[in-house]
């Protein structure tokens, strides 16, 4: 079923490889609201890319480069990638530090609504094994409550996370990456709905 409030949208996607679709040939949940929801998304996704402005491939030297024309939404993947290359977690103070995960943030908040005038939303991975990454979905909290952004939550999401083994095999091709089925099937009715949810609260 479509969503109306998703309808005639734009939408665009900040990430790495989830947001990309690596384990589903290059096939994500963005192409797939889409299609089911009737909005246009623009997806900027890298596999291997981090928060932390490591170089040209970075998520906020490609922020950078996307397109600048009226969105009604703009969503940043919460990467796995800084944990797992243990990139320093850094404080939300202000200052907008790129070379920490918190600065980072701070930084997509702030230019994206000053480029694109319009909500920002993070999205987090599936629970799995890393303190590291934990940490950052912490970080994220204070950086929601701080900054009034919205935060779709799935390291926090019973559903997503108390699938049986055999639905685990269909869904997930690792702890992080989802297959095109675990998009369609877990991944899709989340995003429309919470989606649907953020653009319409007049105060996002």
């Amino acid at each position: 079923m479509m969503s109306d409030a998703l309808r005639g949208k734009t939408i665009l996607f900040l990430g790495s490889s989830v947001t990309y679709g690596s384990a589903a040939g290059g096939v994500s949940f963005v192409e797939m609201l889409a299609e089911a929801c009737g909005c246009r998304t623009i997806k900027e996704a890298v596999s291997g890319t981090t928060l932390v402005d490591t170089g040209e491939d970075s998520y906020i030297a490609r922020m950078k480069r996307m397109e600048r024309g009226r969105a009604d939404l703009f969503v940043c993947q919460l990467s796995t990638n800084d944990a797992s290359q243990g990139l320093p977690l850094g404080a939300l103070d202000g200052r907008a530090d790129c070379a920490t995960v918190a600065g980072a943030m701070e930084y997509i908040i702030d230019y994206a609504r000053r480029t694109w005038r319009c909500p920002v939303a993070f999205y987090t991975n599936p629970r799995y094994e890393s303190d590291a990454y934990a940490r950052m979905t912490a970080l994220l909290d204070a950086c929601a409550e701080r900054y009034g952004v919205e935060i779709i939550d799935l390291w926090d999401d019973p559903g997503v996370n108390a699938l049986a083994p055999e639905q685990r095999a269909r869904y997930m091709s690792d702890p992080i990456h989802p297959t095109l089925e675990g998009y369609r099937a877990l991944w899709l009715p989340l995003f429309e709905r919470r989606l649907s949810e953020i653009l319409s609260d007049p105060d996002a």
